[in-house]
């Protein structure tokens, strides 16, 4: 055989092998995006969630962006929501609660902060990217902490502490420090019956348009189309929450259920962790003491600040509620985690909401 021949089939057995490589980088990458006997990776990196600069956040193929339409409120973080399900496999509707979501399945959420929250083409800063990811028998959480050269996120056991500052608004600047809590905190908010489990993709949370790279769909329906979601009705059948921000998107009522739904909800019903409060505050909650109307606190103290009930109709001066969102005060505060600052805007609503309320006299 000739030098040019041998040089010929060294060259076909190469870009063979780059092809092969390549193909089974694919096939892998649509049936699953890791082992689990290998997590938690040391870097978000090697999930292959993300292409190009990871700074950017620019999901592969398989990876959905999606957004919430009320979210909650963390220290006024912006958060980038994705999810992951592997191929052949779908989550199954549900209209009231979360999906019951397949083995895989990967929830992927970032903090981050604009630097000018009234122009986001000023850049921003990425604190931390959360996982829950769907093993065999129960979810597990892993953190990533994000270095301040923007160009790594690393997996972290325990928690920590960072200062974090941006131009508000209303055009003044703010700071706070921002709180990453550690593996076990997950559990305080993501519980339900003592098990870890995702708190925002429900039906009524993501029935909505988003602005895809291929055009504006409902998410709902993209899920659908996408082969995410299985058993579920037309997206103009499903539940839906407002923003709570925005009055054309619903009522002054049905906002300020959106806001407590997803703020204080996951906590406050019959199978959270504040169960023992009574206080049931689930959007589609219909009995107004278990909302808080003329209900009051199941232990007085300093959390109530004085006064009797939760919510007295008419009168949010007079009403635990919003005292207690009011405050950043230990014991007082609430919701008790991921808030060092108080959400204005939110407090604002609650009390416009109370003081909108004909119900009874509960003094």
């Amino acid at each position: 055989m000739s030098k040019r021949h041998v040089l010929i089939l060294l060259l076909f057995i190469l870009s063979s092998a780059i092809y092969f490589q390549a193909c089974t980088k694919e096939e892998q990458r649509d049936t699953t995006h890791f082992n689990f006997a290998d997590l938690p990776y040391e870097t978000l990196a090697e999930y292959d969630f993300f292409e190009g600069n990871i700074v950017n956040l620019e999901p592969v193929s398989d990876v959905l962006p999606y957004k919430i339409n009320t979210p909650l409120f963390s220290d006024y973080a912006q958060k980038a929501r994705f999810i992951y399900i592997p191929k052949g496999s779908a989550a199954v509707y549900n209209g009231e609660d979360i999906f019951d979501f397949p083995v895989g399945t990967t929830i992927i959420k970032t903090f981050y902060y604009n630097h000018d929250f009234r122009d986001e083409t000023k850049g921003r800063r990425i604190i931390e990217t959360r996982l829950l990811i769907r093993l065999e028998d129960e979810w597990d959480s892993h953190s990533y902490l994000w270095n301040d050269e923007q160009t790594a996120a690393t997996f972290s056991l325990v928690g920590r502490q960072t200062q974090v500052e941006w131009i508000h608004y209303d055009g003044t600047t703010r700071s706070t420090n921002y709180l990453i809590p550690n593996k076990n905190e997950c559990k305080d908010c993501h519980k339900k019956d003592s098990v870890l489990v995702p708190i925002g993709p429900k039906a009524r949370n993501i029935n909505s348009n988003y602005d895809y790279a291929d055009g504006t769909m409902n998410q709902l329906d993209k899920w659908a189309a996408m082969g995410y979601l299985s058993n579920n009705p037309n997206s103009a059948d499903a539940p839906k929450t407002p923003l709570w921000s925005d009055p054309n998107s619903g009522t002054l009522n049905e906002r300020a259920r959106a806001y407590l739904d997803t703020n204080c909800g996951h906590c406050h019903n019959p199978e959270g962790d504040a169960d023992n409060s009574g206080l049931s505050l689930y959007y589609h909650e219909e009995n107004l003491t278990a909302l808080g109307v003329c209900k009051p606190p199941v232990a007085a103290g300093g959390g109530s600040g004085g006064f009797a009930y939760a919510i007295v109709p008419g009168q949010p001066e007079e009403s635990i509620m919003p005292f207690r969102m009011n405050s950043v005060e230990l014991d007082v505060a609430m919701p008790e985690l991921a808030r060092s600052v108080v959400h204005e805007e939110g407090v604002a609503l609650i009390k416009e909401w109370i003081a909108s309320m004909d119900g009874p006299d509960c003094l």
